[in-house]
């Protein structure tokens, strides 16, 4: 698959349309499937399965659904989840956090708001997919990108940081992290980390290079 596959659940079909439609216009996204209801979602879920495909990487999930709440719904889903909703009661919100959703975004909000939410989303993924395991620094790496935030280098970061961008300026075109690993000498898995990190920060514009199979590979080149 070359996107992250997104499930969509909102019994609303005008809305649902409107989420559809500011995922399909990120790259690196896919609307996979639609659904009104928690069983309609649990469907999708076992359709997925029954098909031999990964998982969802993502659901966006409304509270208000017809045959129960959509918070209920985050644990049978087994992929992350963002729970977009009208419902502003604090212990709603509080619910939704313990059952695991990644963001919380109250209706009705502007479509950049949630493609914001979304490049977070893979900002965090790109973060924690091509490591072996987490350490303490990609742990906060993570969520910083998750959260949309710039962390607050620590001067080895700072160090390593520099070095990646040195070689991006260098090139004068698009790098992978795995160009630029073999350039600087650093693991692959620490140049992805730092790039991510780089991107959050606001510091690098990321390029996606499709080809016939497999995710899209991407690609960094420095701003300003």
């Amino acid at each position: 698959m070359t996107d992250l596959q997104v499930l969509v659940v909102d019994d609303d079909f005008r809305v649902a349309e409107l989420h559809s439609r500011a995922v399909g216009g990120l790259p690196g996204f896919a609307v996979a499937a639609r659904a009104g209801s928690r069983d309609a979602a649990r469907a999708a879920v076992a359709a997925r399965r029954a098909s031999g495909a990964p998982p969802f990487d993502l659901a966006l999930v409304d509270v208000y659904l017809p045959d129960g709440s959509g918070i209920g719904l985050l644990a049978d889903l087994g992929c992350d989840a963002f729970v977009l909703s009208a419902a502003t009661e604090p212990p709603t919100f509080r619910a939704a956090v313990r059952a695991g959703a990644l963001a919380y975004l109250v209706k009705p909000f502007p479509e950049r708001v949630l493609q914001a939410r979304l490049r977070a989303y893979a900002r965090y993924r790109r973060v924690v997919d091509d490591v072996p395991e987490v350490d303490q620094e990609t742990v906060d790496a993570a969520l910083h990108a998750l959260r949309g935030e710039g962390a607050a280098p620590r001067p080895a970061a700072n160090a390593t940081r520099d070095l990646l961008l040195q070689a991006l300026r260098a090139s004068g075109e698009p790098r992978s992290a795995a160009e630029l690993a073999e350039a600087t000498g650093v693991s692959r898995a620490t140049a992805q980390r730092h790039l991510a990190a780089l991107d959050a920060d606001g510091r690098l514009d990321l390029h996606l290079k499709y080809g016939t199979t497999g995710r899209p590979e991407q690609r960094y080149t420095p701003r300003g």
